[in-house]
């Protein structure tokens, strides 16, 4: 038997067929290789290139932008170029609360709004008085507990191992500037009550009155957190709803200002020309009086003059209605003109038993 090389197939050498790969179907489409894979190659990251924007990257310029508007709301703390109506400087508050209430950084308002909100809810649903109580003691008693312990095993306290060489204390310049902080605080709001209370700007005050009167109402069946929580919610929204609908707020306050001033003319008017016919009616009233005054005085002096009767009677004038009387002679008795008689006590019996008749002068004695 021989051995028979076996006969070779038509095959070629080298296969002619190629996996298709995803840079191969790539560059079929596009030559020059696909943008994103392109990116991924320059980059050394093919997985990031399929997102269409970085999260970390978005996070890093929100918490950029959000340090920047802290940065600016605590740089607003100046004091204005503004003062009080009594020539008095306004507080560095006042530019900081008017910055922060105004919008005017939307990021760090909001935190700061939401942050309030969060306290008073926090002060009403979490015992934070029992439970700094609570970590107050379990701190004391662990740090005696560790101090006695390692002086009974150690002969050495471990709380004292830990003690700093020197205490901590409060710097003079932080305590100061606390201090002088504290200070424009509380005169920001001495300041704005007196503006208030005096009336400096009458819209400022009858808002304060009418958060006043609707407060003592609400605070008879609403707790102090929810009070406290429609004040806050008031402070930071009010603004922001004005800003919002600034033209159609002031459209309408012009138009009830301009009604206001209409109705305030109008009874103005009104009043002036009550009190025009009431002065007038006081002087025609205050004329007749008079005049009828000056009657009586005279017609009482007529009568007490020793020709009055007889003027009286010969001019046989009656008085009237409103007139003063007239009195003749004859409308009063006779004085007696002698000695009374014994055994007499009337004055009429005195007067026939005269032997004048009550009408001769009385005998010489």
């Amino acid at each position: 038997m021989t051995d028979t090389t076996p006969p070779k197939l038509g095959l070629p050498q080298q296969s002619e067929f190629k996996v298709p790969t995803l840079e191969s179907s790539t560059n079929m489409d596009n030559p020059n290789g696909s943008p994103a894979l392109q990116k991924a190659r320059d980059s050394g990251f093919a997985g990031v290139s399929l997102l269409p924007r970085p999260i970390g990257e978005n996070v890093k310029n929100q918490s950029a932008k959000t340090s920047s508007e802290f940065r600016n709301l605590a740089d607003s703390r100046t004091s204005p170029n503004k003062s009080a109506a009594s020539g008095q400087p306004l507080t560095h508050y006042h530019s900081f609360f008017y910055n922060l209430l105004s919008w005017e950084n939307p990021r760090a308002t909001s935190i700061s709004f939401l942050t309030t909100v969060l306290f008073i809810f926090a002060a009403r649903y979490l015992p934070a008085l029992r439970w700094t109580f609570k970590v107050l003691y379990i701190t004391l008693g662990s740090t005696a507990a560790l101090e006695l312990g390692g002086k009974m095993i150690f002969s050495q306290g471990l709380a004292t191992s830990f003690r700093p060489r020197k205490y901590y204390t409060i710097p003079r310049e932080a305590l100061e500037a606390s201090l002088e902080d504290v200070e424009q605080l509380i005169n920001f709001f001495v300041i704005e009550f007196q503006r208030i209370l005096f009336a400096e700007k009458p819209s400022h005050t009858i808002a304060a009155f009418a958060t006043s009167l609707v407060s003592y109402w609400l605070i008879k069946f609403t707790p102090f957190w929810g009070l406290s929580l429609i004040t806050v919610s008031l402070l930071y929204l009010g603004p922001l709803v004005y800003m919002s609908n600034k033209e159609f707020i002031d459209h309408n306050l012009e138009n009830a200002t301009n009604v206001v001033n209409a109705q305030a003319t109008q009874v103005k008017d009104l009043a002036g020309h009550h009190t025009s016919r009431a002065m007038e009616t006081t002087k025609a009233y205050a004329g007749d009086y008079a005049t009828k005054a000056q009657g009586y005085i005279g017609s009482a002096r007529g009568s007490t003059s020793p020709g009055g009767a007889k003027l009286g009677a010969m001019s046989g004038a009656k008085s009237g209605p409103g007139d003063a009387p007239v009195y003749q002679s004859s409308d009063f008795p006779h004085a007696p003109k002698q000695e009374p008689v014994d055994g007499v006590m009337s004055h009429q019996e005195q007067y026939e038993k005269s032997p004048f008749g009550g009408q001769a002068e009385a005998a010489a004695s």
